[in-house]
């Protein structure tokens, strides 16, 4: 395998089977990944601690002390938390957040098991967390964010940081809302309110809560602050899967109604769509007022692995060596591919006609490319016209050059990190 075609290998079982450890040396917990609608996400952000550069900054969590008044708390009641690493010298106003993301949770079943998970408790926090990729603090390898303020903010609703509700017979509270809120008021307690600039950044389900809640972070500064917006491996496309059934909607649907999404969702969509159209990035990002990044790779891994051709929508496995390696897809297999990308591409056209946004989209099969030194700025990272995702972000943000990046369909790109599985 050469380097650039399989920076990192993943044993991985789809379904209730058993997880193997990530070459590279990150262990995996077995019971983590019970639950196909979060295993596969949950494993390939995990693929970032693999990617980590030798000796990485290691950042201590805080939990928020006032939120359980607020009712801001994690599935299991406990405190919410995050990880800031302070800024300094020309970066000390400025403020970068980070969304964790780590998939959702759509039946009871799902989010009982979840809560006993450090996705549903604070109890199961990592006390320290490597801060690499736009989160590390030397400027070789995050050229235009190493000094700021940079916060991870934990992930423990299941929903995006965006439900509010509860279901007491099984003890559990969907307050991913209110977990918003009371972080960012924490934030701004700790210096934020006075920022310079301001970036809301997340991956994968935070990268959907990062659209989601674009505007509203926004909205916390007064007019002289610079605020932007990225979303890295957020445009979950509500695509139809393998068999012509819609698994990522059936699955989005279970979380807005279980979790009470509905009533914090963009109102201008909701005059138009149903609540679960409204979770969908590609009827959310035409809306957005605020400059906005979105990082994407075309041939998204979690979307290939777990909505387009997920077990229950390839039963006779028709699909799995597909998945596990892009060179072993068939014609028919690119084609559909080829197809989604399309779909992926086209939603984002409007988007894209907006000087304030940016636009990356690389034809890849990755997820979450802004956390991992690797893919965010290395030697041998990914880049669109020689521009690497790192300087790409830096140029938008800092208004150096427009970015509208499109990658040629694959297999033109030689520079992707392509996540391989065995």
């Amino acid at each position: 395998m050469t380097n650039r075609l399989c920076e990192w290998v993943l044993i991985l079982s789809i379904g209730f089977g058993v997880f193997g450890n990530l070459v590279g040396g990150y262990e995996f917990d077995e019971t983590e990944y019970h639950f196909n609608t979060t295993e596969t996400l949950s494993l390939l952000e995990a693929s970032s601690a693999a990617a980590a550069a030798p000796k990485p900054l290691l950042v201590g969590l805080t939990l928020i002390p006032g939120a359980a008044a607020k009712g801001a708390v994690c599935l299991d009641g406990t405190l919410p938390g995050y990880h800031l690493h302070r800024g300094f010298e020309s970066g000390s106003n400025s403020w970068l957040i980070q969304l964790e993301g780590g998939g959702w949770c759509n039946t009871i079943r799902s989010c009982v098991y979840r809560k006993t998970t450090r996705r549903g408790s604070s109890n199961r926090f990592e006390k320290q967390l490597a801060f690499t990729g736009i989160l590390s603090n030397k400027a070789e390898e995050n050229p235009d964010f190493f000094n700021w303020n940079r916060v991870k903010v934990r992930y423990c609703d299941g929903a995006s940081f965006a439900g509010d509700s509860e279901d007491k017979a099984n003890d559990l509270q969907f307050r991913g809302q209110k977990i918003w809120l009371a972080a960012m008021e924490e934030l701004m307690s700790q210096g934020m309110r006075n920022a310079d600039q301001a970036l809301l950044s997340g991956c994968s389900a935070g990268g959907l809560a990062s659209i989601l809640h674009c505007d509203e972070f926004h909205s916390l500064f007064s007019g002289s602050t610079k605020v932007k917006c990225l979303a890295d491996a957020g445009m979950f496309m509500d695509a139809v899967d393998v068999s012509g059934g819609h698994t990522l909607r059936n699955m989005y649907e279970g979380v807005v109604t279980l979790q009470g999404v509905a009533k914090n969702l963009s109102p201008t969509c909701l005059n138009q769509l149903n609540p679960t159209s409204c979770f969908f990035p590609q009827h959310v990002v035409p809306n957005i007022k605020t400059p906005m990044f979105i990082l994407n790779a075309a041939y998204d891994s979690w979307q290939v692995l777990s909505s387009l051709s997920a077990p229950s929508a390839d039963p006779s496995g028709v699909w799995k060596a597909c998945q596990k390696n892009p060179g072993n897809c068939s014609p028919s297999h690119m084609n559909y591919l080829q197809d989604f990308r399309n779909q992926m591409l086209d939603a984002l056209k409007g988007f894209s006609k907006s000087t304030q946004n940016g636009l990356f989209v690389n034809s890849c099969f990755a997820h979450c490319q802004t956390e991992r030194q690797d893919t965010w700025f290395a030697d041998d990272s990914p880049v669109i016209n020689n521009k690497a995702i790192a300087l790409a972000v830096g140029d938008w943000f800092f208004d150096r050059s427009s970015v509208k990046e499109t990658d040629c369909p694959y297999p033109c790109d030689k520079s992707c990190h392509n996540l391989l599985f065995r």
